[in-house]
Formats: structure tokens, C-alpha cells, sequence
């Protein structure tokens, strides 16, 4: 019985925590991140900040399936478009940094996937899917004070890219 009470109670936290999360807005500040990147580096959001850049971080649910593979080579082939801003973009999922790094090589990825296989980050930023097993298909804008600009739940895999460059001039991030 207390056993069933004090699985019943850590649920409730637990659901707690996620809530909490999902409420993530547009000028909340952004939780802090650190993730390693495809190309081996460890990147966090507070030393990005630090260095005066916007941020953008666009979640996917798994690396190698279609929906992600358009994504992240939509992203790939934009790039320039995005380079054009004073920002520091990438793509991230729950995949291991060993998968995330034989995908972005396998798409030729000009810029770092990142990878969160405890889901610590995923938790934080309130986009796990209702199984807790894989990031929901969401990219955060944040400025370079680290407050959340925006927030797309609504991604187009095959134009990501280009809607993203465009997003950041609507928001108006400032051009290199």
C-alpha cells in the first residue's frame, strides 16, 4: 500500500514537472542547455548568449526517418539564408551523439545536431511526446538575452529552413 501511494505521489511530481515545462512562452527566459553537438563540441546556451547570438533550436523525433531526414536537409540546404542573421542554429533530438553524428554525415549537415539522450533538455523545454520517448517536432527562437522569442509547433520538414530565415527577420534578429 505505501508502496502504491509513493508511486502514485512521484507520478504526480513527475506530471508536475512536465506541466511545467509545456508552459514555456514567448519572453520566458530560455532554460540553459548543454548538449554535444555532431561535430564533438559541447554547446550551451548561456556561453551562445554570452556571445551575443540569437539561438534557434529546432527539435526532431529521430534521427534517419523521413519526416527528420527532409528537416534537417531543408536546414542544410538554407543555411545561407539563416547565416545571414546573427544566429547560431540547430537541429536536436533524443538520439544518442554517436546516431546524431553519423546522420548529420550521412546528409552532408553544415551545422552541429544535437543530442539529448537523457532527455534532461527535452524535459525542460516541454517537448516530449505524451510517451516521454522522443522530442515533438517544435523550434525555439531565442535573443541573445536568452529570453524565447518564439515558439513553432507547427513545422513544415520541407521548407524548415527557409521558414526559419524569415521567422528570424520577422522577429527581427539582427543581419551579420
Amino acid at each position: 500500500m505505501k508502496l502504491a501511494i509513493a508511486m502514485m505521489v512521484g507520478s504526480l511530481l513527475a506530471m508536475g514537472a512536465v506541466a511545467m515545462a509545456d508552459d514555456l512562452k514567448v519572453g520566458d527566459q530560455a532554460p540553459d542547455f548543454k548538449m554535444v553537438g555532431s561535430d564533438g563540441k559541447t554547446y550551451t546556451l548561456s556561453e551562445l548568449n554570452k556571445q551575443g547570438k540569437a539561438v534557434v533550436v529546432a527539435w526532431f523525433p529521430r534521427a534517419f526517418t523521413g519526416g527528420c531526414t527532409k528537416e534537417c536537409t531543408s536546414f542544410k540546404n538554407d543555411g545561407a539564408k539563416m547565416r545571414d542573421y546573427n544566429v547560431v542554429y540547430f537541429t536536436a533530438s533524443n538520439d544518442p551523439a554517436e546516431k546524431n553524428k553519423a546522420f548529420a554525415e550521412s546528409l552532408g549537415a553544415d551545422y552541429p545536431i544535437l543530442s539529448d539522450p537523457d532527455s534532461s533538455v527535452a524535459k525542460k523545454y516541454g517537448v516530449l511526446n505524451a510517451n516521454g520517448t522522443a522530442a515533438q517536432r517544435w523550434t525555439f527562437y531565442i535573443g541573445p538575452d536568452g529570453k524565447i522569442l518564439a515558439i513553432d509547433k507547427m513545422v513544415k520538414t520541407d521548407t524548415h529552413g527557409a521558414d526559419v530565415a524569415s521567422k528570424l527577420g520577422e522577429l527581427g534578429v539582427k543581419k551579420k
